[in-house]
């Protein structure tokens, strides 16, 4: 195993050195915190070239791409809990009984202790560092599980964190499968694991053996209902910009679209227009349109193109991991497309004949890490809110929910448990504990 910043170490080595440290009580002070959280900005602000060379090399990711959805949307996530964490930790006074009268309560943010922080290959700094952040505001010690899938990115954030942040309780372990085993064997106080349900019940059940919490952002198949008498020409492009960013490769990318026959066609017609509009004639040859991550998953999608009529894309190269933009009309409920998240450059139109057929079909699948609606009808909204369950909604505007740190971020059922973003990281990595002060006379 390589234990960045440290000789190799045993996973079980790893662990007892980062429980040691958090039990000198230094990483509870609020001065550790701030420092901590700020040489990581100063990690992404100086070195940021840096990892997006390595994104471009592991995804295509353009500069551009890489700064606006991983580099400096981590900035943002850190300047955002700086500004606020103090006040975050102050304590919060409760009310007590009259039976305890004279005595008073309130809760604490307790820090948890060492924390596993596993990450996924399609946004790999964003959502390692994204956590680790969080998991150090709340004064944790950390071991941070970059992916082997993104291993270019993976190497570059084993360089560069020990460079920064303090190594006697910060620790990048890099490898595959096997090391990530070692360390699903040991003790931690908390695992936040990002990726796909399959791992994430192995995650689940090596964790219930410690009576460990987890948090588990998967993802899932988020849908889009589109209504009729909507604004077309903004839909599709809105639509494509978030369907397309890193190829597809989104967990909370639109997944399918459901709308009514009659508007269907000119959905279509008005989807390709946007992806013409995004990346001209040629995607091929746009700077901001990426790749797939390996071979696997581009034969995986492949596959999935025959599953309705090609509106526009259906190119692909297997020996640049290219997928055109593709968009897929007349697409039947039980087609390939439809049986597993997509994960990818396609984007599927399924026609329903209302809102409730459409809530109907939503609700006879798994429940989604995002629910998406573009309508003008408050009705629809409301109805939309009240009978779907989902990690989250965004009306008019695919994946922008997750830029609001004081949203939530986190799925339900089969998208996975537990949130973070903002405060609600900090809730995540710590122990909210009561106490109750009664006075002895």
């Amino acid at each position: 195993m390589s234990a960045a910043g440290t000789a190799v170490e045993s996973s079980a080595d790893v662990v007892t050195r980062l429980r040691g440290a958090f039990r000198t009580g230094h990483t509870r002070e609020l001065t550790w915190r701030t420092t901590q959280l700020t040489r990581l900005r100063a990690l992404l602000t100086e070195r940021g070239d840096e990892l997006a060379e390595a994104l471009r090399a592991d995804l295509g990711k353009s500069r551009k791409e890489s700064y606006r959805t991983e580099i400096d949307f981590t900035v943002r996530e850190i300047d955002h809990t700086l500004e606020r964490l103090a006040g975050w930790l102050e304590p919060e006074p409760a009310p007590v009984p009259a039976a305890l009268a004279g005595a008073t309560a309130h809760t604490v943010q307790d820090p948890l202790g060492v924390v596993l922080v596993i990450a996924p290959w399609n946004y790999p700094v964003q959502l390692l560092l994204a956590p680790v952040a969080g998991a150090l505001a709340a004064g944790n010690t950390v071991v941070a599980k970059p992916s082997e899938l993104a291993p270019a990115t993976s190497a570059a954030l084993a360089r560069l964190v020990p460079e920064y942040l303090d190594t006697d309780t910060v620790t990048v372990v890099e490898g595959g499968v096997p090391e990530t085993t070692a360390l699903l064997a040991e003790r931690f106080d908390h695992i936040f694991y990002t990726g796909n349900g399959t791992v994430g019940r192995v995650v689940m059940a090596a964790a219930a053996r410690h009576l460990t919490p987890v948090t588990l952002e998967l993802g899932g198949k988020s849908p889009v209902f589109v209504d009729r008498d909507t604004d077309l020409k903004t839909v599709a492009a809105r639509l494509a910009a978030g369907k397309f960013l890193n190829a597809g490769q989104t967990c909370v990318a639109p997944d399918y679209v459901l709308t009514d026959p009659s508007t269907a066609p000119a959905l279509t017609e008005a989807l390709a227009a946007a992806v013409e509009s995004l990346f001209g004639p040629d995607p091929a040859t746009h700077p901001e349109y990426g790749r797939i991550v390996n071979e696997r998953h581009f034969d995986r999608l492949v596959g999935l193109l025959g599953s309705g009529r090609t509106v526009t894309g259906g190119g692909h190269d297997r020996a640049t991991r290219y997928i055109a933009p593709t968009v897929l009309a007349e697409v039947a409920p039980d087609s390939p497309v439809m049986g597993e998240e997509i994960f990818g450059p396609v984007l599927p139109v399924l026609t329903v004949d209302g809102l409730d057929e459409a809530i109907a079909f939503i609700n006879d699948r798994d429940k989604p890490l995002a629910l998406y609606a573009f309508t003008q009808d408050p009705s629809v909204r409301a109805r939309l809110l009240a009978e779907t369950s989902s990690g989250g909604v965004g009306v008019g505007l695919p994946l922008a929910h997750l830029t609001v740190s004081d949203l939530p971020f986190g799925g339900v059922g089969e998208s996975g448990m537990g949130n973070y973003h903002g405060r609600y990281s900090l809730e995540t990595f710590s122990h909210r504990k009561a106490v109750l002060d009664t006075p002895l006379g």
